[in-house]
C-alpha cells in the first residue's frame, strides 16, 4: 500500500502559520494595494470621458498610426455608448497595475536568469508550475491572506502574469549575438555596460512582447478577479452569468475585448523594429556626445601652446 500523504493538510497549516506570524505583512500589502488601485481608478474615473477618449487616441496616433487611433476612438466611444466606461476604467486600473508589478518583478528575475545559469535552472520549474496550475487555484490563497474584494483579485493577477515576463526576457537576452558581447567587451565596457548598452536594447523585442503578454494575461484574469467582489468589468460579467443575463454578458464581454486589442496594438508597437531602432540611434548620439565632450576642452587647452611655437611667431 502506498502511504498517504497529507500535502493539503501541510499547505493548510502552513497558510494558518503565516496568517498568525505575519499578519502585519498582509495587511501592508493590501493596504498599498488597495490605495494604488483606488488612486489610479480616481485618477481615470473623475475627468470626463472625452478627456481619456482625446488622449488615447492621440497616443495611438504618435505611436501606431492613424488606424490605431480610429480604431480606438470608435471602441471607446462604444464603450460610452454602453454605459460601461466607470467599469472599464476600473478594469483598466486594476490591470495597469497588476501588469507593472508583474513586470517590475519578471523582467529584472528575467535578466538574472539570463545571466546566471544557476538561477534560470531554479526559476524554470518554478515557472512551468505557475503556467500550468489552474487559473481558480490562486485565488484559494488570495482569499485566505487577503479576503474578498479588489486587492485578491491584483494579487492573484500578479502571480499569474508574472511568468511570461520572466521567460521572455530571458529569451531576449540569450539571442543577443554573441560576438556583438564579445565586441563591447573588448572596447573595454563593463559588464552593467553591456547590459545597459547592448543586451537590453537588441532584446527590446522580446521583452516588449513579454510585457504585452503579461497585460494580455492580467486581462484574461479580470472575470476571475469579479468572482472575488472587485469592481469593473468582470463583476458586469459575473453578475450577468448569476443573473442569466445574456446581453449584460455580452455587452461586458465586448468592452474587455476592446480594451484588450487597445492596449495589444499600443504595447506591441514599443518593442516593433523601429522603435528600436530609435533607440540605438539615441543611444549612440549620447555615446558620441559624452565622448567629444572631454575633448573639446583639451583641443582649447592646446590652442595657446600652439601660439607659442616658434613657427607661430
Amino acid at each position: 500500500m502506498i502511504p498517504h500523504v497529507p500535502l493539503g493538510e501541510w499547505v493548510s497549516d502552513l497558510v494558518d502559520w503565516l496568517l498568525a506570524t505575519v499578519p502585519w505583512l498582509f495587511d501592508a500589502v493590501s493596504s498599498v494595494m488597495q490605495v494604488l488601485v483606488d488612486g489610479l481608478t480616481d485618477v481615470l474615473v473623475s475627468p470626463p470621458p472625452v478627456v481619456w477618449i482625446v488622449v488615447a487616441t492621440v497616443l495611438a496616433l504618435l505611436v501606431r498610426g492613424p488606424w490605431l487611433a480610429l480604431y480606438t476612438l470608435l471602441a471607446f466611444l462604444l464603450v460610452v455608448s454602453l454605459e460601461l466606461w466607470v467599469e472599464t476604467m476600473q478594469t483598466l486600473a486594476l490591470v495597469l497595475v497588476a501588469a507593472v508589478i508583474a513586470a517590475a518583478i519578471g523582467v529584472p528575475l528575467g535578466i538574472l536568469a539570463a545571466r546566471h545559469r544557476a538561477v534560470s535552472v531554479a526559476v524554470r520549474p518554478v515557472l512551468d508550475f505557475m503556467q500550468t496550475l489552474p487559473v481558480f487555484v490562486y485565488l484559494i490563497p488570495a482569499v485566505f491572506f487577503f479576503g474578498v474584494g479588489v486587492v485578491p483579485g491584483v494579487v492573484a493577477t500578479i502571480l499569474f502574469a508574472i511568468p511570461p515576463g520572466v521567460r521572455l526576457t530571458e529569451l531576449g537576452i540569450r539571442q543577443v549575438d554573441r560576438e556583438v558581447v564579445e565586441a563591447a567587451q573588448a572596447f573595454g565596457a563593463r559588464p552593467g555596460q553591456v547590459l545597459r548598452e547592448v543586451q537590453l536594447p537588441l532584446a527590446l523585442p522580446s521583452i516588449m512582447a513579454g510585457v504585452n503578454q503579461v497585460i494580455m494575461l492580467a486581462l484574461s484574469m479580470v472575470v476571475t478577479a469579479g468572482l472575488l467582489g472587485a469592481a469593473g468589468l468582470g463583476a458586469v460579467v459575473v453578475r450577468a452569468v448569476t443573473q442569466l443575463d445574456v446581453g449584460a454578458g455580452v455587452e461586458g464581454g465586448l468592452a474587455v475585448v476592446l480594451l484588450a486589442i487597445f492596449l495589444d496594438r499600443l504595447t506591441a508597437s514599443f518593442g516593433s523594429p523601429t522603435a528600436v531602432s530609435r533607440l540605438l540611434r539615441a543611444r549612440t548620439r549620447r555615446s558620441a556626445s559624452r565622448a567629444a565632450a572631454p575633448a573639446a576642452p583639451a583641443a582649447r587647452a592646446e590652442e595657446p601652446a600652439a601660439a607659442g611655437t616658434p613657427a607661430s611667431r
